[in-house]
């Protein structure tokens, strides 16, 4: 899905999801989820450059990584 710019200010840029964001939805923003975890450097430069800096992304795609930096697993060995 791509958002329009003129999506509502608690919807993520990125799907169009609720980003669960304390200031759009009028909390502290001490309380905000964003300030718990690291967000994906990657997922914030896949965003359109009319997007980012106007409304938070979504807990989802805020961990989620570049594609580019993910290996592929190899063989597994079970550790007793």
């Amino acid at each position: 899905m791509n958002p329009s710019p003129s999506s509502p200010p608690n919807a993520c840029p990125a799907c169009g999801q609720p980003n669960e964001c304390a200031m759009a939805s009028g909390a502290d923003p001490q309380g905000c989820w964003c300030l718990q975890v690291t967000v994906s450097t990657a997922a914030l430069t896949r965003l359109p450059e009319q997007e980012r800096g106007q409304r938070c992304i979504c807990p989802v795609c805020a961990r989620t990584p570049d594609p580019a930096d993910m290996t592929t697993p190899g063989p597994q060995t079970a550790h007793l």
